[in-house]
């Protein structure tokens, strides 16, 4: 049985190094409604330095157009939750590089921002939204050095994208279970706690 619950909880995970363009993939046992299997695409890191990140798998109830009554598009487009930070803010997470003029690369062929008119003309003119764009409202932050302290406290488990083509697609519980697979058979043990335990 001690040999079980070691298996489920290690302790001894070994640390990634966080930098802009890495994931965060939550331990399972983080029960903060916004963190709760989340995976955070790092924006922006540095050493002695404030750190943000989005949220990319956290669904809300908001369609694009709900928010915008400039979107004239059809089609639903859905509305992630980024974080707990300025909640009323439209994020948006990108790979249309140049095309939105002002959009910041982060790594790995990601932007973040733009010329937000730009974008809403992409989205009417019904171009591929699927893998290419994600919309957020709100965003992750971690004070000087916080980050790091929750890392040593094993509350993520730090990654790089396996497939960039890939990190705009899929949400909730089966987006995290993807990432954490990644992370090899050290991490295996997290696969096996339930996202609601109270609910069994």
């Amino acid at each position: 049985m001690k040999d079980l619950d070691k298996f489920l909880n290690r302790i001894d995970l070994p640390k990634g190094t966080p930098e802009s363009g890495a994931l965060l993939v939550a331990e399972p046992f983080l029960r903060e409604s916004y963190f709760n299997h989340a995976v955070i695409y790092i924006v922006d890191y540095g050493q002695g330095e404030t750190t943000m990140g989005i949220v990319m798998n956290k669904t809300t109830n908001y369609l694009l157009s709900d928010l915008l009554n400039s979107v004239t598009r059809r089609e639903p487009i859905p509305v992630y939750c980024g974080g707990p930070l300025s909640g009323d803010r439209l994020y948006f997470i990108h790979r249309l590089g140049d095309i939105i003029p002002g959009a910041k690369h982060i790594a790995d062929g990601l932007y973040i921002g733009g010329d937000f008119d730009k974008m809403i003309d992409y989205v009417n003119a019904g171009y591929p939204l699927d893998g290419l764009v994600r919309f957020c409202l709100g965003y992750s932050g971690w004070d000087i050095g916080q980050l790091d302290d929750e890392l040593k406290n094993n509350v993520w488990a730090v990654t790089r994208m396996t497939n960039p083509d890939t990190i705009l697609q899929g949400s909730e519980d089966g987006y995290w279970h993807g990432h954490v697979r990644t992370l090899g058979s050290t991490y295996r043990g997290w696969l096996y706690h339930p996202q609601y335990p109270s609910l069994n």
